[in-house]
């Protein structure tokens, strides 16, 4: 295993400083690129909590150069207790952020690690880090990404790993990305955590819950991963028992595999990677350029049932793909309570009436984190553009960590389920309902963990899937019930 460090703008106060100009879209802004490595004691210098990229070398299937897990570290560095956050699927590891730095501005002591898996490494984020910094227009941008699907004259434009449907055999090697890998990936980052020497919590979102479930019961030369851990935060995810497929499901699953794409195609467009390029640029855009005419809204590429019935701002073109009540059937993982359009103005804008600011939201995907005119490019962004398949067909077998036929088709080694002793806190909302808490009671069931060791926090009136990472700081409940399970572990 290897590791290197990077820190990013030393704290979110330097990224202030630095995001000035950065939304000028003639290329003169000025805006900061990629930060360079920083010297010693830079972020002392800041206030405000740290944001930090580390990368943690771990081998695994497929090319050398991706044998790596990079990590969004938040909170001071010699904070020893850490909560490890596993995004969900097709999501990454920005997307924690903001919750994130509520977590720890909110609870001395704890750092807040978000892990960014090796799929998102097959990610090319060089034009959108280009838009940040001021070297590229939204135009251009716009073009590279997506424009080029509809101009050949475009001669330099995005190539998507694996061909326009993520089939070919250049990808091979991302069909035996599964859970096996992703444990080994989370081995390591909950290695380093715990060499800190303070407490180490597990908590994932969506099928992070799953992934978590996975580790805490995944057997390690005999020993669950929950030998490790003091705690487990199961965010709208998780996994009970009897929920295993059959032997012949499993084979089935990896049959199609075999013939099919690597990667999920959650949008139905038959291009695997279009969802988490059309959240990259919309959340860029909202954020850099909020009022401005969309670009998006014009073009025949982006499907019509994103599109508000007026010509809308960038802010409002976003926010009504992404808002409860507009967002299409299918987009249910990132669908947020934002907002609504305006009632008048050429282009439409956007108003901010519900729980998630608009702005928030678009940093959570874009990987923009705050400042004063935009912000700075962490190179990571919300969403994972080549989602394995075989993770989400692994997770199934999962099964609480009760063993199954179906892990060893698998090879999910996760069979300690029986094993636990550590409190569990869950949240649950409209998208988890009847299935995140009694998961949680579950699993603390078949371990003998007592009630008393439970938080389990209901939400399913109220909140949508993302909703958690969204909400405004100050009546966020996923900060106000997991602050105090974190504050009595350590």
């Amino acid at each position: 295993m290897t590791r290197t460090t990077w820190r990013w703008l030393g704290a979110v106060g330097v990224a202030m400083a630095l995001a000035a100009g950065a939304c000028s879209d003639d290329g003169d802004g000025g805006g900061a690129g990629p930060a360079e490595r920083a010297g010693d004691g830079e972020d002392t210098e800041a206030s405000g909590p740290s944001v930090r990229i580390e990368t943690i070398g771990v081998e695994g299937p497929g090319p050398a150069e991706y044998d790596r897990v990079r990590v969004v570290e938040h909170g001071p560095e010699d904070a020893e207790n850490v909560l490890v956050l596993v995004p969900g699927t097709s999501a990454g590891a920005a997307y924690f952020t903001p919750v994130a730095l509520d977590i720890v501005d909110a609870l001395e002591g704890w750092q807040v690690w978000a892990v960014d898996r090796r799929e998102n490494l097959l990610e090319d984020h060089s034009v959108l880090d280009d838009r940040v910094a001021g070297d590229a227009t939204t135009k251009e941008t716009f073009d590279y990404y997506l424009g080029w699907l509809g101009d050949d004259t475009i001669a330099e434009h995005f190539e998507p790993v694996g061909g326009l449907a993520g089939d070919d055999a250049s990808v091979d090697f991302a069909r035996e990305w599964g859970m096996a890998v992703a444990v080994d990936d989370l081995h390591a980052v909950i290695e380093e955590a715990a060499s800190l020497g303070g407490e180490v919590v597990l908590g994932g979102h969506s099928l992070g819950g799953s992934i978590t479930v996975a580790y805490a019961t995944w057997d390690f030369d005999g020993q669950p991963g929950a030998a490790n851990l003091s705690g487990l935060a199961l965010i709208d995810g998780g996994s009970g028992a009897g929920q295993a497929p059959t032997v012949d499901e499993a084979r089935a699953e990896l049959s199609e595999l075999d013939t099919g794409a690597a990667f999920n195609d959650i949008v139905g467009l038959g291009l695997p990677w279009a969802a988490g390029v059309f959240n990259a640029l919309g959340s860029t855009a909202a954020v850099l350029e909020p009022d401005e005419a969309s670009i998006g809204y014009a073009s025949p590429l982006i499907p019509q049932n994103l599109k508000p019935p007026v010509p809308p701002t960038n802010a409002a073109q976003y926010g009504y793909a992404l808002d409860v009540d507009t967002s299409p059937d299918g987009l249910e993982l990132v669908q947020m309570h934002l907002g609504s359009l305006a009632d008048r103005g050429e282009p439409r804008g956007f108003v901010d009436d519900d729980l998630v600011p608009l702005e928030r939201a678009a940093r959570m995907f874009s990987g923009l984190i705050e400042g004063a005119d935009g912000g700075d490019a962490l190179g990571i962004d919300g969403t994972a553009w080549y989602h394995p398949r075989r993770l989400s067909i692994d997770s199934g077998a999962v099964n609480g960590g009760v063993p199954n036929p179906a892990q060893e088709v698998l090879g999910v080694r996760a069979i300690h389920g029986t094993e636990l002793d550590l409190p569990i806190y869950a949240l649950e909302t409209t998208f988890g309902v009847g299935r995140v808490l009694n998961g949680a009671r579950l699993l603390a069931d078949q371990s003998g963990i007592p009630q008393s060791e439970l938080t389990l926090v209901d939400e399913s009136d109220r909140l949508t899937h993302s909703d958690p990472m969204g909400v405004d700081t100050t009546q966020n409940p996923l900060v106000e019930t997991l602050v105090p399970y974190l504050r009595d572990i350590a």
